[in-house]
């Protein structure tokens, strides 16, 4: 069977979402179920009259279910594939709803899939300058609100209502600056929360930051430009990412995160070579679109990779798709919490506004009253992030790790895989 229980949980976005998929993988709520060597569908019935109706292209994976939810795959697409992949669906003729989403789908790809006329490299430039004198006025109208936030004071801005920052990040957007747009948004919305004045003051100085890199950017290394475009939000065109530079060779997955924007969802995936080198792909999924299946850490994929222009760690995407080897009984070469700050430390004073690095830490120990720090062999310490799911790492664990792969995020480690007694557990 081409799904395992193991990658239908994989496929998840987050824990909430596995334990209602389980409750709903059984037969009782489910009616119209059958299932193709590419098309599973099946009706539940919910707490309404009508049942929610739900697709899954398995190919894709995609995911289409009538249900309210804006999470992809929803809870009752994880229980049909749970159902599906314990052997409980199998055949029946195709539901009209299933039939006609996955006509819709075949379409739209046979549309993409057309040739297109070669993009004329003079109205290319035209655009993109036109889209630079945008943003260099969209930047110049957030100094503007930068100083006027300055003079207001911290304490002021902290008072203020999430409308008063939707605004900022909408004048951002306008400015063809969604990076920033989405920086001050997840500022107003942290404040409602409780932001203090420290961590706003450090936010603040990271915006500074970018906009004064902004206007010397023609001063900066083509590397520093390219981290630059990609804070503010001005994208490199994938085409370019696969003409440039590729490596070809075998990479070990070290760990994944899924982070909810709004209406937009990101899958992070973390790689390292067997050079060492660490490498990130990046997905992103809008209202109605699903983010691909997750690589499981530990696993060994030979593949060839293309780089986007950065310092490191950079992101990258497959080629084609990647060839799966037999899993991997480390994560490669780690080091102490002290090395881990260090290593971030260097990272961000080359880049100054990177929110995440990637830290792996052998011999640890979970610690603090609420089991929320660890600590290594030598006695140093750090504290988890909040989101990092502190139970499953204590079940899986006992307590200690011989190896934790995670991200370093606003002096915080955020956990995604732990190595005990030679066993890979994702968190």
């Amino acid at each position: 069977m081409p799904w395992t229980q193991e990658k239908v949980l994989a496929a998840a976005p987050d824990s909430s979402s596995v334990a209602a998929g389980r409750k709903l993988a059984t037969p009782g709520p489910w009616s119209s179920t059958g299932s193709t060597d590419e098309l599973l569908w099946g009706s539940c019935q919910g707490s309404g009259k009508k049942p929610y109706q739900v697709s899954i292209d398995l190919t894709g994976p995609a995911y289409r279910c009538s249900c309210p939810s804006r999470k992809f795959p929803c809870k009752h697409a994880i229980a049909l594939l749970l159902l599906w992949s314990a052997g409980a669906i199998d055949g029946g003729e195709v539901a009209a709803f299933a039939a006609d989403w996955a006509s819709d789908r075949a379409e739209r790809s046979a549309r993409a899939d057309r040739p297109t006329a070669a993009p004329d490299p003079e109205a290319q430039a035209a655009r993109r300058a036109e889209r630079l004198a945008t943003m260099d006025a969209g930047v110049a109208d957030f100094v503007q609100w930068l100083a006027d936030l300055a003079r207001g004071g911290l304490s002021q801005a902290l008072r203020r209502p999430v409308a008063w920052w939707e605004a900022a990040a909408a004048r951002l957007v306008d400015g063809q600056l969604p990076g920033l747009a989405e920086r001050v948004r997840d500022t107003g919305a942290d404040a409602a929360r409780g932001l203090d004045a420290a961590e706003l003051l450090q936010r603040v100085g990271v915006w500074w930051m970018l906009v004064r890199a902004w206007g010397r950017r023609d001063l900066l290394s083509p590397e520093s430009v390219a981290d630059l475009y990609a804070a503010v939000g001005l994208p490199t065109p994938t085409s370019l990412v696969r003409d440039g530079e590729r490596r070809s060779g075998v990479w070990t997955v070290l760990g994944a995160h899924r982070d909810e924007k709004g209406r937009l969802s990101q899958q992070r995936t973390w790689l390292r070579g067997d050079d060492g080198e660490i490498v990130m792909t990046l997905e992103t999924a809008g209202p109605g679109q699903s983010l691909g299946v997750p690589q499981l850490a530990g696993a060994r994929l030979a593949a060839e990779i293309a780089l986007y222009p950065g310092h490191r760690p950079r992101r990258a995407l497959f080629v084609d798709p990647p060839e799966v080897l037999e899993p991997a009984a480390s994560l490669g070469s780690g080091g102490s919490v002290d090395d881990a700050l260090a290593a971030a430390a260097a990272a961000l004073a080359t880049v100054p506004w990177r929110d995440r690095h990637p830290v792996c830490i052998d011999d640890v120990a979970m610690a603090g009253d609420a089991f929320d720090h660890v600590v290594d062999s030598a006695g140093s310490a750090i504290r988890l992030t909040p989101d990092t799911p502190t139970r499953a790492l204590l079940a899986a664990t006992g307590g200690h790790a011989d190896q934790l792969f995670g991200e370093l995020d606003g002096g915080l480690l955020r956990a995604l895989t732990v190595i005990e007694g030679g066993e890979v557990t994702v968190l």
